[in-house]
């Protein structure tokens, strides 16, 4: 008997990328040339988020989807900031309210005005002050209202409750700084990944450790929980630095479930999880190829599909919520590239090739809407539930009637498990301390240099007052 391979069947094995038309990207962008490895952009299904170039402080531009073509460079900012701004998010319930950390040790939100910005926003409805060090990661709980979770460079992760504008608990497991962030579908659970080479599941509200991972023979990067299937992905590098993923249970992290080499290329490989159609995406930074793939739950677990090729390098991608997608043209993806040589965000759509034009409704089940499903307090008191789910056939463009609203409140002290966190300052890192020398270096160069100039103009200043003495008038 001849040995023949074995075929899945799926719906998804034809899916295939579509860029936008020119007309349709967003032109003339000036991308932050910042190396922290981050997105640098969100998008909702109102507006496109994207963090900029900027001298003496960071800000970031937010765009209407509709106004594609070039943007004008004297375009409003959001700018703020005192520092680079690090990451974005919009909050997933309230589509005008977003959430940005910078290298200035806060956090901001920002409410935008219905239509985008008409001048630059420097005052935030809300800043959050708790991290000793620069914040790197926010992200938004996925079943609750008003809550927050920020990593910051002084290895904690606090959790804020917007409605008070405080940070409520705080995550102090880590040894080194918090590199990914990921929650299960209802936000019982953290899993993170740490530059000490350890992948963790923690329970956010007592900051307890489930379980952890520690990864010599997978140098963890990114991770993502695959929805409700109690399984995790990780993203990372191998012994030989080549990369590849792994899978894990989130119950028993003491092997991985399966591990696989992607390529020998050195950039950050980016995943995304597609938890309704049970699709993996994995994209590298500085890469212009997006590789899919779709999770079972039996072995090999993971079924290589297709390859999205592009020849211009990705600095980082936006994912539009499932509720923004245009569900006539059987879109179940989109992407946002940020192609920093061009100055262009560039849509990508993942098309499921159907050639009826009605709902596809096995592509498209109940997905989690705009609705939250608890209140800060519920879920801080141990509540759990799933996501409210809403149907994209109809009615799937309808606005959150939630509105934002900032607490009053005095700056004080920020006190967080018996510890202050703003007079609680860790010791300094080695990266830091040069960084610190090398400023001041700049610093007293560039003071030596005045003093220079103002003596040089000093000298002209007497050598103009000896002529004046000198002159015939005077004698």
């Amino acid at each position: 008997m001849s040995w023949r391979p074995q075929y899945r069947s799926s719906k998804f094995r034809n899916v295939y990328g579509k860029v936008a038309s020119r007309e349709h990207c967003f032109d003339g962008i000036p991308i932050t040339k910042n190396v922290h490895d981050n997105h640098f952009c969100a998008v909702n299904a109102r507006f496109l988020a994207i963090v900029t170039e900027s001298a003496g402080g960071g800000s970031f531009l937010v765009i209407p989807l509709e106004q594609t073509g070039r943007i004008e460079p004297n375009y409003p900012k959001v700018c703020g900031h005192q520092g680079n701004v690090l990451d974005i998010k919009w909050n997933p319930f309230i589509e005008n309210i977003i959430a940005s950390c910078s290298e200035d040790t806060s956090v901001r939100i920002w409410e935008i005005p219905e239509g985008g910005l008409k001048r630059n926003m420097t005052e935030a409805v809300l800043e959050l002050y708790g991290h000793s060090r620069r914040v790197g990661l926010v992200e938004w709980h996925p079943t609750t209202n008003n809550i927050l979770f920020s990593a910051g460079y002084d290895y904690k992760v606090l959790i804020w409750n917007l409605d008070i504008g405080e940070p409520v608990k705080m995550i102090d497991c880590h040894t080194d700084v918090i590199l990914c962030m990921s929650f299960n579908t209802d936000g019982s659970l953290l899993a993170t990944t740490c530059k000490d080479k350890k992948l963790r599941v923690v329970e956010p509200r007592s900051g307890r450790v489930l379980q952890e991972a520690s990864c010599k023979n997978h140098r963890v990067n990114r991770v993502v929980f695959l929805g409700s299937t109690k399984r995790l992905l990780t993203t990372g590098v191998s012994r030989w630095n080549t990369r590849q993923i792994a899978l894990w249970d989130q119950e028993d992290l003491s092997m991985p479930l399966i591990e696989e080499e992607i390529d020998g290329l050195s950039g950050l490989l980016f995943p995304f999880y597609d938890a309704d159609t049970h699709m993996l995406y994995l994209a590298g930074k500085g890469d212009g190829n997006i590789r899919y793939y779709e999770i079972g739950s039996e072995k090999p677990y993971l079924s290589y599909l297709m390859e999205f090729r592009s020849p211009a390098p990705q600095k980082g991608l936006g994912v539009m919520p499932k509720h923004g997608l245009d569900v006539s043209a059987c879109e179940v993806f989109r992407f946002y590239k940020l192609v920093t040589l061009k100055g262009l965000i560039e849509p990508i759509s993942m098309i499921v090739p159907r050639r009826s034009e009605t709902y596809q409704e096995d592509i498209y089940p109940m997905t989690p809407g705009t609705e939250p499903a608890l209140t800060p307090d519920e879920w801080l008191s141990g509540m759990n539930r799933d996501p409210i789910l809403m149907s994209l056939k109809e009615g799937y463009k309808k606005t959150s009637k939630i509105v934002f609203k900032a607490p009053v409140r005095e700056k004080k002290s920020v006190v967080v498990n018996g510890i202050d966190l703003l007079e609680n300052v860790p010791p300094r890192t080695e990266n830091e301390l040069l960084r610190m020398f090398f400023r001041q270096q700049d610093e007293i160069r560039r003071l030596k240099d005045e003093l220079s100039q103002k003596d040089i103009r000093i000298r002209q200043l007497q050598l103009e007052l000896k002529n004046l003495r000198n002159s015939p008038k005077n004698n």
